[in-house]
This record gives C-alpha cells, structure tokens and sequence, in this order.
C-alpha cells in the first residue's frame, strides 16, 4: 500500500513538473521577437528531450510554393547518436506517417516492428533514422491544414507513450505552430513595407524624371512632314509598336530619332506607363551604370543613399538609350545579360532583381562599323538590331522643309509674341537647297534666330555665311535621275502617260519612262499609304 502511494506521489510529481515545462516553455514564446523564434523552438526541443530522456526532436515544415515537400527546418540531439541523413523530402521518406498526419492526426508508434504492411517505406525510413519509437505531431492553427509536424523519437529502446505525455507533446507543437505562423505573418508584412518602400522610391524617382521631361520636351510632339522617306519610316513604327520587340533607330544626330522613339511607344500596349530615357552620352563612364542599374547605399564613397535606377523605373514600361553606342564595354556586358534574361543587380548588391522592359536603342554611328573595328559587342548588336529603323537626313526630304519651317514659325510666334505671317519664296528655296548637317535640330535653331531679328510680319531669313556656301551634297548620276524622276511622279499624281502625265514632263517617251523606273525601283503605282514600295 505504501509504495503504490510512493508510485503515485512519484507519477503526481514527475506530471507536475512536465506540466511546469510546459507552461514555461508556453510563456517564453509570449511576445518573442521574430528574430529569435527559430532559436527558441530548438531550445525548447532540447529541453523536452532531456526532460523525457528522447534521443532526437525534428520539426520539418511544408514548403509553401511546393504543397507537397515538406523539409528539415529544427533539430535537437541532446545526448548526441549520429547525424540525420540528408534526405529532404519528409512526404517521400513517410508515406504512410504523412498521410495520417497530414489530415490532422498524431501517430504514437511504440514498435516500429508493429507498423502495418502498408507502411513498409516508413519502417524503412525510421531504420535509416535509427528510430525505435516515435511520436508525429501535426502543426495547424484553428483545425486548418498542416503546414508541418513535430517528432520526438528514441533510438536506444522502444518506448510507451504515456496519454499525458502525448499531450503535452501536442500542446507544444501547438505553441510551436503559432510561434511559425507569426514569424512567417512577421517576415510577410517586413516583405509587403520592403515593396511599398521600394515603390514609393520607385514613384517618387519617376515623378521627378517626369517632371525633367516635361520641362524638356516641346509641347507639340508631332511628327511632321510628309515625304516618301518619312511615310515610311512612320510606317515601320506602326507595325513593330504592338509588339515587344527591340528596336535600333539609327541616323544622324538631329533626325528626330527620339520622337519616332516615342511614337512607338505611344503605339504600344505599354503606353499608360511613361517612357524612361538615358543619354549614354550625356553620362561620365563612372556613372552611366549606376544610372542604368541603381546602386545601393555605401557601393562606392560618394554613394550616400540607394537609389533606383531607370530600368526598375521602366519596369512595365519602355526604355528609350539614346546614343547607345557611347556605352563602355562593362556596360555593354550588362545590358546583354538584361535583353537575354531581363535580370541585374545593383551596383553593390548580390540580389537579382527581374525587370519586363521593352528596349529602343538610338545610335548616330554606324553599329555594324564598330563591331568591326572591335569598339562594340557583336552579340549585342545583333540584340539590339531586331528591327532596325533608319531615320532619313532633312537634305533627303526637301519637301518637308516648309512645312517645318511653318510649325517652327507658329511655335516661335507663340512663345515670343510675335506675328509673322509669311516666309519670302527665295529664303524658302534656299532652305531646302541647304545641306543640313545638324538635321532639323539646325533647321529649328535657324528659325529661332529669324524670328527674334523679324521686325515685320514677313521672316527676315539672314542665311549663315557657312549655309549661304554649303551647297547642297553631290549625289550620284543614278540618284540624281532617281529623285527627278520621284519628283515628276509626285507633281502629276503617279500618272505616267497622256497630257500633263509624267513623261511628258519628263520630255521622254512612256516606255522609256518605264523602262528607268523599273531599272531605278520605283514602282508604278504607290501603295495605299502613298508610300513607295
């Protein structure tokens, strides 16, 4: 009689001080840091195991892109016994064991010898683990799904599980499950701030880049004019501005290679979002990639704060690298990866980061020359060259000389308060003779100047003494006769023979008219677009 109440006062105590555990164990986790959970829970384990005499306690937990994976995340030896093995995957190496636990149920195994035929693939794994009794406790929240489970297991002897023992090793599994849940909810919201504050960067550096561009731009962005050569560039830009192709403007500098640039931008699904610009020629070497790729606090001495750079700003967007063959080789490598891949870092920062930009390149040299003369990357340059549009010089549109000069004139009149009404026929004419090695940027600094000295209401042109002895570029025989013959098509609707037809003013039979057209490449008739084709 005696030792059976010796027996039950020695059951009473030893539950009485598992329940201790349990409580302190509980009232650690009470408003823990996130930071510290997964520390905690290992301690936790460690003493549980030391306090029942376990040999192991592992906690593997789902992994949450991957419902059906489950992995090693804790784990606590405290008397020591050999290492796990690395086998990850918990739903492979516990079929059995995991089905039952992953609808909600613990499994008490005294034997492993007494597991049921079925479970043939756990009798196995729990051998390889060196397990001779274990208890699997699932971690859910509220009755929802598993997220994972807890073990604790013996390897020196099989083992009874006491009810209140199993318990009690539920009940930490429950404060363990909501410890992990408050960690992840923790690490969620720190993940949702970090995106918020990285947008509201993002936000802040695209009103400002806004506002630079606004104050640049000209307020009336048409593109004018309307010769054969423009029609068709602006063609060109209607078919590829629906895709996401990248495209490489080319021509001389002055050609208004940005506006066609942003033509296709505006033609493009992407158009609610702003076109980003760079002028890689504008930028010092040292910090065209800081501007292109961002650059964190502390990546070099004067780098003061993070900052974003123009393609996260672009990011849905379109990036618009004017001059892009002034890029330094290092750069060049760079932007490769980003038109393969759409991944970077920051300048001193080993994060990837991914980015859906659309690419327009610019160039006033001539690309393919440079990867000859080793100056520009081949493989870039066939990156880039996916469709290629050539911007014609103004000396080969003359026709579309006039009508820049009235929308020059109208802008200028506007802005100073002037009142010009008209341009003399000889000024007019020269104009167009011009050459124009600036393009139609000189054409618009020319027209400024002329209004400003203009007393009257007619356009007091002085020609510069270097365009008063420009002549106008020599053009091959062939070229000659080609733009004569382009000229007279136009004057008389593309109509070749009869009265007032094109071969007679041309002082040439029909035929032979024919025959020169055919030889040169000028179709018969224009297209729909009244373009040649």
């Amino acid at each position: 009689m005696q030792e059976s109440i010796e027996t039950l006062r020695t059951e009473l105590e030893e539950r009485l001080r598992f329940e201790t555990l349990l409580a302190e164990t509980s009232a650690r986790f009470v408003n823990l840091p996130a930071d510290r959970i997964d520390s905690e829970i290992e301690d936790a384990q460690r003493r549980i195991c030391e306090f029942l005499d376990l040999d192991r306690s592992v906690l593997w937990q789902i992994v949450e892109r991957e419902p059906g994976t489950a992995v090693l995340t804790h784990i606590q030896q405290p008397h020591g016994g050999p290492q796990v093995p690395e086998l990850p995957n918990a739903r492979d190496l516990f079929p059995w064991t995991g089905q039952k636990v992953f609808a909600g149920e613990t499994v008490t195994i005294t034997r492993i010898s007494n597991l049921p035929p079925e479970a043939g693939r756990d009798r196995e794994s729990f051998g390889l683990y060196g397990t001779k009794s274990t208890v699997v406790v699932p971690l859910s929240i509220g009755g929802g799904a598993p997220f994972g489970f807890l073990t604790f297991a013996v390897m020196r002897e099989e083992r009874e599980w006491p009810e209140t023992v199993v318990k009690g090793l539920q009940l930490i599994a429950q404060v363990f499950a909501n410890a992990l849940v408050r960690k992840r909810t923790d690490e969620q919201l720190k993940k949702y701030v970090r995106e918020i504050e990285e947008l509201k960067e993002r936000l802040g550096k695209e009103n400002i880049y806004l506002q630079e561009e606004v104050n640049q731009l000209f307020e009336d962005e048409e593109i004018i004019g309307q010769s054969d050569a423009l029609r068709y560039v602006l063609t060109q830009a209607k078919q590829v501005a629906p895709m996401d192709s990248t495209v490489l403007i080319t021509g001389e500098t002055g050609t208004g290679k940005e506006l066609i640039a942003r033509a296709i931008h505006r033609l493009s699904k992407r158009k609610d979002r702003v076109m980003v610009r760079v002028d890689c020629a504008a930028l010092p070497a040292t910090l065209i990639e800081s501007e292109l790729f961002g650059r964190e606090k502390g990546a070099y001495t004067s780098a003061l704060t993070k900052e974003i750079g123009r393609f996260e700003m672009a990011d849905g967007s379109t990036l618009f690298l004017d001059e892009v063959g002034e890029l330094s080789a290092e750069v060049q490598a760079k932007l490769l990866r980003i038109l393969q891949s759409g991944e970077f870092e920051r300048l001193g920062s080993p994060k990837t980061i991914r980015v859906d930009v659309r690419m327009i390149a610019a160039t006033n040299r001539n690309l393919a020359e440079e990867v000859k003369k080793k100056a520009f990357r081949e493989d870039l340059y066939y990156r880039l060259n996916v469709f290629p549009i050539e911007m014609p010089p103004l000396r080969e549109r003359p026709d579309d000389v006039p009508l820049l000069v009235r929308a020059f004139l109208k802008d200028f009149n506007r802005k100073m308060g002037k009142r010009i009404q008209s341009v003399p026929q000889k000024a007019m004419e020269a104009l167009q003779r011009y050459g124009w090695p600036g393009n139609i940027r000189e054409l618009r600094n020319v027209i400024e100047r002329a209004v400003i000295i203009s007393r009257s209401d007619k356009l007091n042109l002085e020609m510069p003494k270097n365009m008063a002895e420009t002549p106008s570029p020599i053009h091959s025989l062939e070229e000659a006769e080609y733009q004569h013959i382009l000229r007279a098509l136009k004057k008389t609707g593309w109509r070749i023979k009869g009265p007032n037809g094109a071969a007679e003013i041309l002082k040439l039979k029909p035929s032979t008219l024919y025959t020169k057209m055919k030889k040169l490449g000028i179709p018969l008739r224009r297209n729909k677009d009244g373009i040649q084709t």
